[in-house]
């Protein structure tokens, strides 16, 4: 536990009675005296702040002072159109290997000289690594240490937010801006984790408590910790790298193929060009052997990570597995995701999982489970 990085809203987190446990590194907030479920409809029905400060925050700075050498220099690492990503926008990407697997998932915005990049906690030393020694020769990578990273999500984070910060109201899904608060400069994306309406909020780390004590003076802010963000995720279909994609999974197995746009596929203006085109580029024409899909198990009984799926209840040979599992607080049941056989992914497919030596009945679905409510 000494070992364990904090982040400038540790002091927060304690006086607030948290329960903290060890993150990707980090002493990290799992819940509140709120408790995971009442955390999680908090944020559906108002506005929960969350600290995301252990995520990586980097700039990419262009050496010849165009933001178009950057981008270029970036879609040597992404499947996705870095170049047409307008001033003031955001984009989610993925790093790929070169057999055409997921290095991580991460967020890039283009603020008009420089590039900003939000990656993973458990993958910033890595990915910094990876874009060092990838992109030096294009753009300095600057490490940003020395500020907060707070997500305040929900259908009341506009109107809590535009009153700090005013014009944040004006803001669009994926908008990104900088905004003026006291003598702090916020760093704003109107994006999240939970499938709600929100934003994320850059802070300097010395100002993070402050801003934090401000929001949560509202009444309709509760503080959330790990615990929700992971259920509100789930229900929002959306995929944690190390569950549901990793170095082995490729962005069409996980249906991420929305954010690889037409650009970077075969015909496209800048085709390929990214490691592991080959193999993405192959999928998107044929399609993977397996993908990504949601899943309703039957009764109250949640299948977690790492369930095996069956075809029947007699099956012998796994055609699948779950990555990610638990209960969703706003639909009321046990929801999952996981990967099974092309074959047997249309939306309806009865599947069986085996749940402590039983098989226990699962149905293929849809996903978001729960509606988001993104203001586009």
């Amino acid at each position: 536990m000494a070992d364990l990085k904090q982040t400038p809203l540790h002091g927060l987190h304690t006086r607030l009675g948290a329960k903290m446990v060890p993150f990707a590194g980090w002493d990290m907030p799992v819940q509140y005296p709120l408790g995971v479920m009442k955390e999680h409809l908090q944020t559906r029905a108002a506005a929960g702040l969350f600290d995301v400060s252990h995520m990586g925050q980097v700039i990419l700075r262009p050496r010849s002072g165009k933001i178009e050498d950057a981008a270029l220099a970036l879609e040597r690492l992404v499947p996705v159109d870095i170049l047409g990503l307008k001033e003031g926008r955001q984009r989610y990407a993925m790093f790929t290997n070169d057999e055409g697997g997921i290095l991580d998932d991460l967020m890039v915005a283009n603020r008009g000289d420089h590039l900003f990049l939000v990656v993973n906690a458990a993958r910033a030393e890595a990915d910094i690594a990876h874009l060092k020694a990838h992109l030096s020769d294009a753009c300095e990578v600057e490490v940003i240490a020395d500020r907060a990273l707070i997500a305040l999500q929900g259908p009341a984070a506009e109107s809590v937010l535009d009153a700090i910060a005013h014009g944040a109201a004006t803001m669009k899904f994926m908008d990104v801006g900088i905004f003026h608060v006291g003598d702090a400069e916020l760093w704003v994306s109107r994006s999240g984790y939970t499938g709600e309406d929100g934003y994320e909020i850059s802070v300097p780390a010395d100002k993070a408590i402050g801003f934090a004590g401000v929001l949560l003076a509202r009444p309709e802010v509760e503080a959330i910790g790990l615990g929700a963000r992971d259920s509100l995720r789930l229900e929002a279909g959306l995929c944690l790298y190390g569950s549901d994609i990793d170095e082995g999974t490729s962005p069409v197995e996980a249906g991420l193929v929305w954010a690889i746009q037409k650009a970077r596929r075969a015909g496209g203006a800048r085709e390929g060009g990214f490691p592991g085109a080959e193999r993405i580029l192959a999928e998107l024409a044929d399609g993977p052997a397996r993908v990504r899909v949601g899943l309703l198990p039957e009764g109250r009984a949640p299948m977690r990570g790492e369930t095996l799926l069956f075809a029947s209840e007699k099956a012998t040979d796994p055609i699948g597995h779950v990555t990610s599992g638990g209960f969703g607080p706003s639909v009321e049941r046990p929801i999952a995701m996981g990967y099974v056989a092309a074959d047997h992914a249309a939306t309806g497919t009865a599947l069986w999982g085996e749940v402590r030596g039983k098989r226990l009945p699962v149905t293929v679905a849809d996903m978001p489970f729960q509606p988001n409510t993104y203001k586009r």
